[in-house]
């Protein structure tokens, strides 16, 4: 299965391209204002409001075998301390051997922030060649994904 946490996530249509090439089912998670899928294989799950109760959902389903879709550190870790495979939105793969790492980046930044009000945001575009990373990269992660299936 995939998991795509929804929320701010610029590459669900390619997900579901991918999901249905594949034949699999793929839950998009979210807490509202997300347009439902007619696609069969396409779940839109809407959670209640609440900080993290779309991850917390995805967390506690998602395991070896699936792949999960976010842009979300903390969940990522979650994901793939279980044995999920877990990709960034920009085709960047998270393993066991780099979320520490990432995670620890992200608190660094965090804590910078805070230190300095007046640095905020500035993150890059997300563009074409993000998009056809991510395409390729969850491709990849899929077919690992299937592969290691028993």
């Amino acid at each position: 299965m995939i998991y795509v946490d929804a929320d701010a996530c610029p590459v669900k249509a390619e997900a579901e391209r991918v999901a249905t090439r594949h034949g699999l089912t793929m839950f998009v998670v979210s807490n509202g204002g997300i347009r439902p899928s007619l696609n069969p294989l396409i779940q839109t799950i809407i959670v209640p409001d609440g900080p993290d109760v779309a991850d917390m959902w995805i967390a506690d389903r998602a395991g070896p075998g699936d792949v999960v879709v976010t842009g979300d550190i903390p969940l990522a870790a979650r994901c793939v301390a279980k044995g999920a495979r877990v990709i960034k939105h920009n085709g960047e793969t998270l393993t066991e051997r780099n979320i520490g790492q990432v995670l620890a980046a992200r608190d660094l930044m965090a804590d910078l922030r805070a230190a300095d009000p007046f640095r905020q945001g500035g993150g890059k575009m997300f563009s074409k060649a993000d998009r056809a990373r991510f395409l390729d990269g969850l491709e990849r992660e899929v077919r690992a994904a299937k592969a290691a299936l028993p």
